[in-house]
């Protein structure tokens, strides 16, 4: 794949009259240059996404739809390697985080919509009523709900770009999709495969990356977008929330998440330790789903810190092309500044610096932190951090731990461990989040919904819930002869 990539507007593979520096973050050099959209380039995607969904039979051909996600998938196939490289150069994931979630997962995504387009009724039958002296019969049938804009953070933008695109494109939908700016070139570069080796038409797939945040602003409140499907900070959420007001667009949201990790009191604390410190250490933190809070009894308290920091220490990062590598860079330097400060916050509000807290150069690394006794209303327990920081906070009996786990503004995910497994379902149930492992079960999957709870989001990713986000229920009746 090309490290300088091109827009994909209506069709074409473009450049732009002015372009913009992607880094590698385990390095800090430019890794290559990205077209850089103004809203001029957003409001030409729009028309064509929307002369795409009115004008041709991209919505009504099912079967053209199921071609054209299996050229899709095919072209991902064939293309998996090239991009597994450039995941690795861009995003920072480890080689053996591009076999699962940053790369090779996403890519069933493609495999199930189109399959799950060959088997999802349109149609429902809701049969005959009498009703004012007539026989009626009526039906529901299930239409696309139009132009999508999907916007897309940096940290997994593979499994994100596909998990918007394949169910928007199964349901019928026309989709402008916008890359995040600080990993440009990996969405771009599907842009390409698109445009080279499907025969999705013009208009239906417009890829754009861009710096500049009034591109967003063109896509959240455009007349000729049906709906905004967005990932990344709740803060970010509400403001495209309220943008969409305006004209009362459909909005699909997966936001922020605090998630905590329960370890009841007759925990595997020796296993537990281990899953949460490498856990958090995955992508290093930046992950909406991760447990960022370890709920421990607090007479296990030091005991359970003593191990997690035991863990840390051999957790390996660096270069992360290189196999033996766990946890590779933070995006940037923007994002180390912010994870940095709040670790600096949280030590001068009292919690305990166990281990970390350190920059690691070249690149934007930053070591495993772990952060004993914490408050569970300040800030390193209430406010996402997206870094390798842990946050161990104690509590005093299963209702308490209950209670720290929902004192929270988020609700995405969360988990439990106990040997006792109806113990920890009972917990799981009182939790409000939308997806909780017990005992480390995973529910990740194309298949699986995925979405949150309170300020963690509106609507579910994946599954069959996914390609309903994408669908609107039109009813209809005709009278019996």
């Amino acid at each position: 794949m090309p490290v300088n990539g091109k827009l994909l507007i209506d069709g074409q593979l473009l450049d732009a009259p002015r372009t913009y520096e992607s880094l590698n973050p385990a390095t800090g050099e430019v890794l290559g240059q990205a077209p850089d959209a103004t809203p001029a380039d957003a409001e030409a995607a729009v028309a064509a996404a929307r002369r795409a969904f009115d004008t041709t039979t991209w919505a009504t051909d099912k079967d053209f739809r199921i071609r054209c996600l299996d050229q899709l998938y095919q072209a991902l196939i064939d293309h998996q390697e090239e991009l597994r490289e450039l995941t690795i150069a861009e995003v920072g994931a480890t080689l053996a985080l591009t076999h699962s979630a940053q790369l090779d997962d996403p890519i069933n995504i493609v495999r199930y919509n189109a399959d799950l387009l060959r088997t999802h009724p349109f149609t429902v039958d809701l049969g005959e009523i009498d009703s004012r002296g007539q026989r009626h019969h009526r039906w529901v049938e299930k239409e696309p709900v139009g132009v999508v804009a999907a916007i897309l953070p940096y940290n997994y933008p593979n499994q994100l770009a596909l998990a918007k695109l394949a169910p928007a494109l199964a349901a019928g939908c026309t989709v402008v999709l916008k890359a995040a700016p600080d990993t440009p070139l990996i969405t771009l570069a599907l842009g390409q495969l698109i445009a080279e080796h499907t025969d999705i038409p013009a208009g239906v797939v417009n890829v754009l990356s861009s710096s500049e945040a009034a591109v967003g602003e063109v896509l959240t409140t455009h007349r000729d977008v049906d709906m905004v499907s967005f990932t990344g900070s709740t803060a970010t959420g509400r403001r495209i929330m309220a943008a969409a007001s305006e004209t009362v667009k459909k909005v699909f949201l997966e936001l922020g998440g605090k998630s905590a990790m329960i370890l009841l009191d007759d925990a595997d604390f020796a296993a537990a330790s281990m899953l949460a410190a490498y856990m958090i250490c995955t992508h290093a933190g930046q992950g909406c789903a991760l447990t960022s809070r370890l709920l421990v009894p607090r007479e296990h308290h030091d005991a359970v810190v003593e191990q997690v920091a035991g863990h840390f220490a051999r957790v390996r990062y660096g270069d992360p092309s290189n196999p033996k590598t766990y946890m590779g860079p933070l995006i940037s330097e923007k994002q180390r500044d912010k994870v940095d400060g709040m670790v600096q916050r949280a030590v001068a509000a009292g919690a305990k610096l166990v281990t970390g807290g350190e920059r690691v150069n070249p690149g934007f690394f930053y070591t495993p932190t772990l952060l004993a006794g914490v408050d569970p209303d300040s800030e390193i327990a209430q406010e996402e951090v997206f870094g390798p920081v842990l946050a161990v906070i104690p509590y005093e009996d299963d209702d308490d731990a209950v209670r720290i786990a929902n004192n929270s503004i988020y609700g995405l995910s969360g988990g439990v461990q106990s040997r006792d497994q109806e113990r920890a379902l009972a917990v799981a149930r009182r939790i409000r989040s939308g997806t909780f492992s017990i005992n480390g079960g995973n529910y990740f999957a194309p298949d699986a919904p995925f979405g949150g709870y309170r300020q963690s989001g509106i609507g579910r990713e994946s599954g069959v819930a996914g390609l309903e986000e994408f669908l609107e229920s039109k009813t209809f009746a005709t009278v019996v002869a």
